[in-house]
């Protein structure tokens, strides 16, 4: 890898947000190559050594260029947008038609080469974006096995916490999330089917946004269940995810869900009111702040006092309803659309590629077990090509089942009783210990209603617990993503809570 060294007296990327960019490019205090060589530097001393993240698993060759390219438009015609060039990261399960793979961690797709960009990356480019390198994470987003590892692949390696080296940095946009907090790109792609945005986020101490299942069309990604898979920025503050998640909203003819997109999509730059939660009915989910931890529970109960003095009616929730009613349903509809949608994915982008199906991805990880299967398994890998097809009785039932309770039983009701415009509890727990043994222990988690349902969800950051982040989640019914980061923008104005990471070795906590 070449050596990118910051200069002496360089402008400082560090936690710089998107506008704080722009003004400085603006100014000629600094311009995108410059953007793309101090982040290019800070990548060299953080990520491949001193704490060694390992957030990031390939840098686009041709950044630089593409950065001189748009220093030379912004000249002549001035910015396209918000995102003129900035640097953008994407997980690597995002098509990219350049220099750059795109495997999803796996070695089986190494040298497989997308034949076009996927969709969001077009519009990324079109908004002016420079498209720094990719994020390593856990691999093929976390369906291989009931028994993984969050942020390991085995084309990356681990990918550590920024806040405490050998805390997980949660997954599966594991890269996504500590390369940012880590201030290594300004903003980040990361991917949801249950948890793989937001999780990542609240234990980097990121805001992530969730988008409802078709607002940003999924053509080009590496896919779990098209009837929850969504990709959604990762970022230091809401502003800084409204304006990526407006980059990247919009229908597409090759993902039919996103038929709405256009019609439902608006400037979300418009939702940045410090008086977003005035008059707002806010949900607050007990059930989830009592299986939270002591520590957890009464940080976020802090923190409501922080909505009651920007107006928000608190309304206590006992608890959605019917979540215990798509726990294994929802496993059930994941594993049949993983069959199908990989399958179909590899016959689009990867016409002449060895692996073609689920099938042979298996088949590949049987014959590499010293590299693909040396910490976990891929039960869920063969469970799934045991599945029939999408016309099978049983995922169609469960489909329905799913759909029932976690939408007109579920969100829909609760929030239609109390009147609500917003549900709020705890995202995660904080970061576990990384356990190649045992694999993940990630504790309560607040992410499969709404991933379940579709629905948006934002996480924002709300304090820490002995040093590492916990995030606050907003959720809200289809569409709703406007009106939610108008309420989580007022929140993060108001507490302030992001922290920038200390790349701890490990957490020295001691009693008494």
């Amino acid at each position: 890898m070449t050596t990118h060294a910051a200069p002496s007296g360089a402008f400082d990327v560090t936690e710089k947000t998107i506008a704080e960019l722009q003004s400085a490019m603006h100014s000629g205090q600094t311009t995108s190559q410059q953007l793309v060589h101090l982040y290019l530097a800070r990548i060299a001393s953080i990520d491949k050594s001193g704490p060694r993240l390992n957030s990031i698993i390939e840098l686009n060759p041709d950044a630089m260029a593409i950065a001189a390219a748009l220093d030379a438009e912004r000249k002549t015609t001035g910015p396209r947008g918000p995102l003129h060039g900035i640097p953008v990261l994407l997980k690597d399960n995002i098509a990219t038609a350049d220099r750059m793979q795109t495997t999803a961690g796996s070695l089986a797709l190494v040298g497989m080469k997308p034949p076009r960009d996927a969709a969001l990356v077009t519009s990324l480019r079109k908004a002016g974006a420079v498209i720094l390198g990719k994020t390593n994470l856990s691999e093929w987003a976390n369906i291989r096995s009931t028994r993984s590892t969050s942020g390991w692949s085995a084309r990356g390696g681990l990918t550590l916490n920024p806040y405490a080296l050998d805390r997980n940095s949660s997954g599966s946009s594991s890269g996504s999330g500590s390369s940012i907090a880590a201030s290594l790109a300004a903003v980040a792609v990361g991917t949801e089917t249950d948890g793989s945005i937001t999780s990542p986020a609240s234990v980097a101490g990121l805001v992530g946004i969730k988008p409802t299942v078709g607002l940003v069309s999924r053509a080009g990604i590496i896919p779990i269940a098209h009837s929850q898979d969504t990709a959604g920025p990762m970022a230091r503050t809401v502003a800084d995810a409204a304006a990526l998640l407006g980059a990247m909203a919009g229908s597409d003819e090759r993902d039919p869900a996103t038929r709405l997109a256009d019609q439902k999509k608006v400037d979300y730059s418009q939702y940045l009111d410090r008086k977003g939660l005035q008059g707002k009915r806010v949900g607050v989910v007990r059930s989830q702040l009592s299986g939270s931890s002591d520590l957890v529970s009464a940080l976020v109960e802090r923190q409501f006092a922080i909505f009651k003095q920007l107006g928000a009616t608190l309304v206590d929730v006992p608890e959605i309803p019917n979540t215990d009613k798509y726990g294994e349903s929802e496993l059930t509809v994941l594993l049949y659309e993983l069959k199908a949608d990989m399958s179909a994915y590899l016959a689009d982008y990867g016409p002449q590629a060895p692996i073609k199906t689920l099938a042979d991805i298996i088949a590949y990880n049987a014959a590499n077990p010293k590299t693909e299967l040396a910490f976990f398994g891929q039960e869920h890998f063969i469970a799934a090509q045991a599945k029939g097809g999408l016309d099978s009785p049983q995922y169609q039932d469960a489909l329905a089942n799913n759909l029932k309770y976690a939408r007109a039983e579920g969100i829909d009701r609760v929030m239609a009783e109390h009147r609500l415009d917003a549900l709020v509890a705890p995202t995660c727990g904080p970061a576990w210990l990384t356990d190649f043994t045992n694999g993940d222990a990630p504790g309560s988690s607040f992410t499969s209603p709404a991933a379940v349902a579709g629905y948006p969800h934002i996480t924002v950051p709300c304090g820490q617990v002995h040093g590492l982040p916990v995030g606050l989640s907003f959720v809200g019914k289809a569409w709703s993503e406007g009106p939610l980061i108008a309420m989580a923008f007022a929140y993060e104005q108001a507490s302030l809570q992001r922290r920038s990471p200390t790349y701890a070795k490990s957490l020295n906590l001691k009693a008494g």
